[in-house]
């Protein structure tokens, strides 16, 4: 089972969550919420479940949640009305680096009762509260960072699990969006900085926790709120109880969800990711025009920034390149012959419209190059005239320790070039990303970046990190840190 050639050239989400208490057949709901959140992860995924009669159940299983969680066997396996579940990506970047019992959600069982946990984001200081844990007596049975709080929940000496998980998630630094559940409550919280999204729905007399709000939509829950940077919310029968277990910080929400990683049908702070990818075409167009005869998208993240992009400068909007819809992520093929022609596998270009055009192309970010370098190839054959890329993100020129599955430093093609040299790489007619400040207005923020005290985390383009990477500074990477 082979990656499909060109995942290693884009950024990736590492998971999502989702929770729901108050509803028969609770895994139905779980399920249905992990499928509208499968782009966050698409290697693994887990329900657990809690019925009042039979205990905590549990399934964990590798794939997708259509191939896994809509067999009835697997469903009626989860009985209850609370439940959570989890979507991944390794961090090690292979499927075959993850073991089954490295897939969330986590369970532990307490002197007061049971709990299960899954978790968004990543805990920067994880390895060395791990090696602390080991030399207490700890064991581990995965190698996820999210295992740490359950063992931190261990030895905490509250006397209910929401306090425990309070004393867990004080000493963890970095960004986490957590889901957990014991047999009757449900659990969310975000980080101080709220750099992972966490939504509240509400439906009929039950409640839902997700990562994004496209997870509501599916099961036909209505938005309630954002949990805020620095809540703990507890539902049970009593209703939904709030409190603030960490000191008070000004958010630093990861811009790169609204460029890239969330579904374009879901909203933050009342503004639809849609409608920010639009503007961030729009911006692109005032920043870097171009004389050119059509914009088309590289699929499909590029889409809607491709129609802001056209809708500014006048220049006709055109799907030319398509892709093929039924290319999952990994890709079973043992012929060397075949997987060379790379991209090709993925996306098509419609000859008849581009040949003898000037075509600005509109993707969402680049990170190695490879991919950028390979649909060029792909436009310049089909017979276009000129080339030119726009992107909806300034150059990705850092790794992310919050969540995001980034190549090294080295790796990244901005870290080693300049604009003008990344062009010439590529091989094309022009090539512009969005500035900063752009990237700022696009997203709601007239007057741009305050570069005294960002308002969202954007340390992949900045290299300016809100929280310290401890575990990777201790392995010698140094950073930059935003400003106070």
């Amino acid at each position: 089972m082979l990656s499909h050639p060109f995942d290693d050239d884009k950024l990736r989400e590492e998971c999502g969550v989702f929770g729901c208490i108050g509803l028969d057949d609770a895994a139905n709901f779980v399920a249905l919420g992990l499928h509208a959140l499968q782009h966050r992860g698409q290697e693994a995924g887990g329900i657990i479940t809690h019925h009042p009669e039979t205990g905590f159940h549990s399934a964990h299983r590798f794939g997708l949640v259509r191939d896994n969680f809509t067999k009835a066997g697997v469903i009626e396996g989860l009985p209850g009305a609370i439940g959570i579940g989890h979507v991944r990506y390794s961090t090690a970047g292979s499927k075959g680096a993850t073991q089954i019992r490295d897939v969330q959600p986590f369970f532990g069982e307490f002197a007061m009762g049971g709990a299960a946990i899954a978790h968004n984001g990543n805990i920067t200081n994880a390895e060395s509260i791990r090696r602390e844990l080991i030399e207490r007596g700890s064991i581990f049975q995965s190698s996820s960072d999210s295992e740490c709080l359950i063992h931190l929940m261990a030895r905490s000496f509250q006397k209910t699990i929401p306090e425990r998980m309070k004393d867990a998630l004080r000493r963890a630094e970095g960004a986490f969006s957590v889901v957990a559940m014991t047999r009757t409550k449900l659990i969310g919280v975000r980080d101080p900085l709220g750099v992972r999204p966490l939504v509240l729905g509400r439906l009929a007399s039950g409640w839902v926790l997700a990562s994004e709000t496209c997870a509501l939509d599916i099961i036909g829950a209505d938005f309630e709120r954002e949990i805020e940077p620095g809540e703990m919310v507890v539902i049970s029968a009593k209703g939904v109880e709030s409190s603030r277990p960490f000191a008070q910080q000004k958010s630093r929400f990861c811009i790169f969800e609204h460029v890239y990683f969330s579904r374009p049908d879901s909203f933050y702070g009342g503004r639809s990711v849609y409608e920010t990818r639009r503007q961030i075409g729009v911006e692109l167009a005032r920043e870097a025009p171009v004389e050119a005869d059509l914009v088309c998208p590289v699929p499909d993240s590029g889409t809607p920034a491709a129609i802001g992009y056209s809708q500014e400068s006048g220049i006709p909007f055109a799907l030319g390149i398509t892709r093929n819809q039924y290319m999952g992520r990994t890709f079973i093929e043992p012929s060397q012959q075949i997987r060379s022609m790379g991209v090709r596998l993925k996306l098509n270009v419609n000859r008849t419209l581009i040949r003898g055009k000037r075509v600005v192309l509109v993707d969402d970010s680049v990170v190695r190059g490879t991919t950028s370098q390979k649909i060029k190839e792909m436009i310049l054959e089909a017979g276009a005239s000129e080339v030119h890329f726009r992107i909806a993100s300034p150059p990705t020129a850092w790794p992310c320790f919050y969540g995001v599955d980034t190549p090294e430093r080295e790796k990244l093609l901005a870290a080693q070039m300049s604009e003008d040299e990344m062009r010439d790489y590529i091989g094309v007619d022009s090539l512009k990303f969005i500035s900063l400040d752009g990237l700022y207005r696009a997203a709601g923020e007239a007057a741009g970046r305050d570069k005294t005290c960002p308002q969202y985390c954007d340390a992949c383009f900045s290299g300016e990190y809100p929280v310290a990477p401890t575990d990777m500074i201790e392995r010698g990477f140094q950073p930059k840190f935003a400003a106070e």
